[in-house]
């Protein structure tokens, strides 16, 4: 005779009804070991599947793998319920983000008015380092992403902020290739070419890339001062 019955309810409450029972002292052993940090690599890799899936387009795969994102921060919201210290739920994780959104809305929820896309990004940024008391553009912008997102993510942050502060910058050479390359494909294709080239020299990309995201980091908070 099965210990539980499937749950009752469909949709998100159905999958918290599930979490609940697969955590129960007589639910899944496996499911009853994990703890945050156990889930990291499983949090990481269905957001990269799922970033996959959007690439393919697939829309079946869409779906699959976001409901594998979804089991992940359904599943982390139960642990943190158990929490004997400090306890939330997925309730508690849903207002904090609607809360947030409406406070970085400022243009949607009072009187501020119209902004421009570019004007939402820079607003966005600077309503963040106030709510978070950062004093660098650089806090929040995790050192242990992807080299290539880090590099992205940290000018796009420095332009959307202030001119003023440390540009990359751009050697002759990749000012000749910006004119050559045209769209995302013969980019892509360079890229590509490029790590190539470093792999034959023996050169860690990635590595060498976050060496130089660490010194534009630097440089960064020098320009701020």
């Amino acid at each position: 005779m099965a210990k539980h019955t499937p749950p009752s309810k469909n949709g998100v409450a159905g999958l918290i009804e599930l979490m609940s029972i697969l955590r129960s002292k007589d639910g899944c052993a496996w499911d009853n070991e994990q703890t945050h940090q156990s889930l990291i690599e499983y949090l990481l890799e269905e957001s990269f599947e799922f970033a996959e899936a959007v690439e393919s387009g697939d829309r079946q795969a869409i779906r699959e793998e976001l409901g594998d994102v979804l089991l992940q921060v359904v599943f982390h919201s139960r642990i943190a319920q158990e929490d004997k210290t400090d306890p939330f739920n997925i309730d508690d994780v849903a207002d904090v983000i609607t809360n947030k959104l409406v406070k970085r809305h400022p243009h949607i929820f009072d009187d501020s008015g119209e902004l421009s896309k570019e004007q939402v990004e820079a607003n966005w940024e600077q309503i963040k380092q106030k709510e978070k008391g950062r004093t660098s553009i650089t806090d929040g912008v995790p050192v242990a992403m992807p080299a290539l997102m880090h590099a992205d993510k940290l000018i796009t942050r420095v332009k959307s902020v202030d001119e003023k502060i440390a540009q990359v910058k751009k050697s002759p050479r990749v000012e000749n290739l910006a004119q050559e390359l045209q769209g995302e494909e013969e980019v892509g294709q360079f890229l590509l070419s490029f790590v190539a080239m470093c792999n034959e020299k023996g050169i860690d990309s990635e590595s060498a890339l976050r060496k130089a995201i660490s010194k534009y980091r630097e440089e960064i908070k020098k320009s701020e001062n």
